[in-house]
This record gives structure tokens, C-alpha cells and sequence, in this order.
């Protein structure tokens, strides 16, 4: 691995070659595109990647820069900057698209080797062990109720109580396919009777105990002709632990980075710097010459946020190197409301105001340009600093659900936030670990928090889940169901944030 490729060192992997990735069945203008940033190691301009393609040959001669243009290249890992396409290689789409192209080692799947027992026999009872073969990779749905509690009933050669009956094949199901009333619709002949005591009997000599042993046998028959082509369950749940430990650990990292936001006017030669230190909750203001101190501190952080981040850097002309940068604009910049093709253009004030609840996130431009002619800076200051906090709550919101609100009319949707890892904790995650924990959590709920005191309005939520834990909800102490895309702040109750 080349550490002279700043790309390819911090996504760890080797330098890929165009000539190689081209084969690959994911490759496309785009992904091609990103195989040639990674190989160049630094951004290039379309034109430069349009003739790498082809003289890789992964593109006819002439057509190179055309499709590269109509692939939409400036969408993540990919941003623009100025004429220069840059690659983000802290996004976790790079990681997706390295290893979807081939470009990460990924570790040997151990498969599953074929059972050389025999098959069990038509003309002896099933045993457990068989039915836990047979039903591993799950029940088949064209087997009746009856068929199945003939198994169940061959294989432990007793009778049995419906409910036991039901709650063997709940275990290995994890459903109820029997119902307690099952035996009232069996014709008349069944193999299975019920008894005076309430219990289930099989006539064993029965034709259909036959026939479903031998279903069970076709079964595990299958099972074993297609078990080379099983991952080993132990190495994959081996596998889905060390990838949670890491997950969690790189959780840690990102956590522990330090993190400014910047807010500047104007945005394209900024004569007035905000600078909003996420972790200690401070704002600094710079003006004039001051703009170069507030430069120099930029080096202190970790992640670097603003709207339009890359430009307003280079305005600044500070070179961000290998940091990480977030960038708060609208992660999507149009939403088709009808099939007419009427848009709407998405812009950082809407989002705020769906987010955050901020009513006027941001001050008027002309009176921005008013208060800098004239000199009225406490004004101008003022106003830059609200602003700066608007873009801190959309950023913390953004953190805290891993999406941002998109409110206009009818609309209510969630846009993926291209500042949140994958890996980092949102309200889902807390909300999994308080119900581990059984604990309450603690919430701001409505508008962004008070910038003074942040958590004022902060009210006990807790963590209700319905019965097939497929999806959780919060509810406040009075029982009433909270919206948790509402959420502003979340943290567990006091006396259980040490067990995080």
C-alpha cells in the first residue's frame, strides 16, 4: 500500500489500475471514475479522467468525457470543486464502492462440508435432530399444518397437547404456523387424533406418516446437495462480531474528534468568520485581518463543517489535506413533487426549518451587506452568529438521526445527511441500548435547543416495542407516543449514562 496516495492509505487498500477494474461487473462511468481518482491519488478534472479511460480502454475513443458528464459524477464519495472532481475517501461510499469493485481483501467464507450421515429412513420414526436439519433454512410454505404436526409428533413418539406441539415449531420458526383450532379442520381419517384428554395422537401406520417422513428426507436431502454453497454459520456470526466490535470502536474515534463549523460573509471573499467549536459549544468572531487567525485554528480540528465547504476553504486558502469535511448543503438538491416534472429546489433554509423548527434560520443578505458598508458590526455579528447556531442545530440534528427533515406542504421526508458516518451512534442506536438496559431516556422534543442552556426543555421518554420487536417507539411518562423525527437531544436518564 503506497502511503505517497493519501486516498488509497486512508481507505486501506492497494493503488487499483483502470486496466484492471474495467472487468469488473460493477463498472460504470462513474465507478470508473472513482478507480481513477483513486489512482491518481489527488482530484482531476473530468477531462483528465475522460482521457485515463481511454487509454485504459475501459471507454471508445471520443466518448469518455460525454457519459462521464451525464453520469451526475458530483454525488458521494464524488464533490465538486470548481473544475476539479474531488474524492472523499472518509465517506462511506467509498468504502462501499471499493469493495464493490473488487479493491478491498475481504476474508475466505469457511463453507459448510456436506453430512455424511445417512439419510434418516421412510420406515422409521423421525427424530429431532432430523427436523432441526430439515427445517434450518426454514419451513417449507407448501407444507399444510397437518403435515407439520405429524413431524412433530412422529419425532418425539408421544402424545401431545396442541400447545407443545405449537411451541416446538414456534422455536424453530420463529412464527406460529399451527393454531390452537388446526385439528378441528382435519377430515375425517387423519392420522392425528384428539383425544379425550385434549392431547394430539398419530396412528403411526398411517399412509401420511409415511409420506411426510419421506418429505422430511427429500428435505435434508437438498439441504445436504446445496450445503457447499453455505457459508459456515460460525464463521459468519464470528464475522458479524468483529465487524460490530469494529463498528463500535470506530464509533469511539469519530466521537472523540474535534469539530468546528464555519460560517462566512460573504461566502466567496469573506470579510467576517464564525467559527462554532461543536464539542465545547463556543463561538468566536473574526473580521478582517482577524479572518487569518481564524484560519490558523482551523489546523486544531479533526472535522471541519460549513455549506459548501471546499469553496468557502479555498477562499480562505486553507488546504484541509487528509481531514474530514462536512458538508451541511442540501444533501439533495431537487424533489419532483408530480409527474408533470413541477420541482422543488431543496435549499439550507428549508431544511432548517423542517429540522430544527427555526422559523428565520438565516438573516437577509442586503442587510448583511448593509451592516458591512456601514460599519455596524456588534449588528453584524449578531446577526452572522444566529446564523452560525442555525447551522449547528441542523448539524447536530443531522448527527443525532443520521438524516435531516424535508418540510414543504404536503412533504415530510428524510434526506440522508452526507456528514454522518454509517458507523457513528444516532437516536436508533440509544434507543436500542436503553431498551437493553431498560432505562428511560432523557429528550428535547419541538424546536433546536436553547443555545444557553440546551437542555430546559428536557422531558423522560421511554422505549416501547411491539411484540415482534420490529418496531420501537418512543412515549413520553404520560403514555402519549412522541415522533421521534421531533427529537432535538436524546441522551439515557442520568443515573444509566455510565453503563454507554
Amino acid at each position: 500500500m503506497s502511503k505517497t496516495n493519501p486516498y488509497c492509505h486512508t481507505l486501506g487498500i492497494q493503488v487499483p489500475r483502470l486496466e484492471l477494474a474495467k472487468s469488473s461487473p460493477d463498472a460504470n462511468y462513474y465507478s470508473l471514475l472513482i478507480v481513477a481518482l483513486l489512482e491518481r491519488g489527488e482530484p482531476i478534472t473530468l477531462e483528465e479522467a475522460a482521457e485515463r479511460l481511454e487509454e485504459a480502454g475501459a471507454a471508445p475513443p471520443g466518448c469518455a468525457l460525454a457519459s462521464l458528464k451525464r453520469c451526475k459524477p458530483a454525488r458521494p464519495p464524488i464533490y465538486r470543486d470548481g473544475d476539479r472532481y474531488v474524492l472523499d475517501p472518509h465517506d462511506h461510499e467509498a468504502d462501499l464502492w471499493a469493495f464493490r469493485l473488487g479493491l478491498t481483501q475481504t476474508p475466505m467464507l469457511r463453507l459448510v462440508r456436506p453430512d455424511p450421515r445417512p439419510l434418516p429412513s421412510v420406515d422409521e420414526p423421525l427424530t429431532v435432530e432430523a427436523l432441526d436439519e430439515a427445517w434450518r433454512a426454514g419451513m417449507s410454505t407448501s407444507w399444510s399444518a397437518q403435515r407439520i404436526a405429524i413431524c412433530v409428533l412422529d419425532a418425539h413418539g408421544k402424545p401431545m397437547h396442541p400447545d407443545e406441539v405449537r411451541a416446538f415449531v414456534r422455536a424453530r420458526s420463529g412464527q406460529s404456523l399451527l393454531s390452537a383450532d388446526s385439528g378441528l379442520y382435519w377430515r375425517r381419517g387423519s392420522p392425528i387424533r384428539l383425544r379425550d384428554d385434549g392431547l394430539w395422537e398419530l396412528d403411526i401406520g398411517h399412509d401420511a406418516v409415511r409420506s411426510a417422513r419421506q418429505a422430511v428426507r427429500e428435505r435434508i436431502d437438498t439441504i445436504r446437495r446445496w450445503a457447499h454453497m453455505r457459508p459456515d454459520p460460525a464463521v459468519i456470526a464470528e464475522n458479524v462480531e468483529r465487524l460490530e466490535r469494529q463498528r463500535h470502536a470506530h464509533a469511539e474515534r469519530l466521537a472523540g474528534m474535534r469539530r468546528v463549523l464555519i460560517h462566512a460573509f460573504p461566502a466567496r471573499e469573506p470579510e467576517a468568520v464564525v467559527l462554532v467549536d461543536v464539542g465545547r459549544r463556543e463561538i468566536t468572531t473574526f473580521m478582517g485581518a482577524e479572518i487569518t487567525t481564524a484560519t490558523a485554528q482551523l489546523a486544531d480540528y479533526d472535522i471541519i463543517a460549513a455549506v459548501e465547504v471546499r469553496a468557502l476553504l479555498r477562499a480562505l486558502q486553507f488546504e484541509p489535506g487528509e481531514r474530514r469535511l462536512a458538508e451541511l448543503g442540501p444533501p439533495q438538491k431537487t424533489r419532483q413533487l408530480n409527474k408533470r416534472g413541477r420541482t422543488l429546489k431543496i435549499t439550507t433554509t428549508m431544511l432548517v426549518q423542517g429540522s430544527c423548527s427555526i422559523s428565520r434560520p438565516f438573516g437577509d443578505e442586503k442587510a448583511l451587506h448593509t451592516y458591512l458598508r456601514d460599519g455596524k458590526s456588534t449588528k453584524l455579528f449578531r446577526r452572522l452568529e444566529a446564523d452560525a447556531k442555525s447551522l449547528y442545530a441542523l448539524y447536530q440534528y443531522g448527527r443525532l438521526h443520521g438524516a435531516v427533515r424535508l418540510r414543504w406542504g404536503f412533504l415530510d421526508e428524510r434526506l440522508p445527511t452526507p456528514w454522518v458516518h454509517r458507523d457513528e451512534h444516532t437516536l436508533y442506536d440509544l434507543m436500542k441500548r436503553a431498551r437493553e438496559l431498560r432505562a428511560p431516556l432523557e429528550v428535547v422534543v419541538g424546536s433546536a435547543p436553547s443555545w444557553a442552556d440546551p437542555w430546559s426543555r428536557v422531558r423522560r421518554a421511554y422505549v416501547e416495542q411491539d411484540e415482534r420487536g420490529w418496531q420501537s417507539w418512543l412515549v413520553d411518562e404520560e403514555g402519549y407516543v412522541i415522533d421521534d423525527a421531533d427529537v432535538q437531544l436524546a441522551r439515557l436518564a442520568e443515573q444509566d449514562r455510565g453503563a454507554m
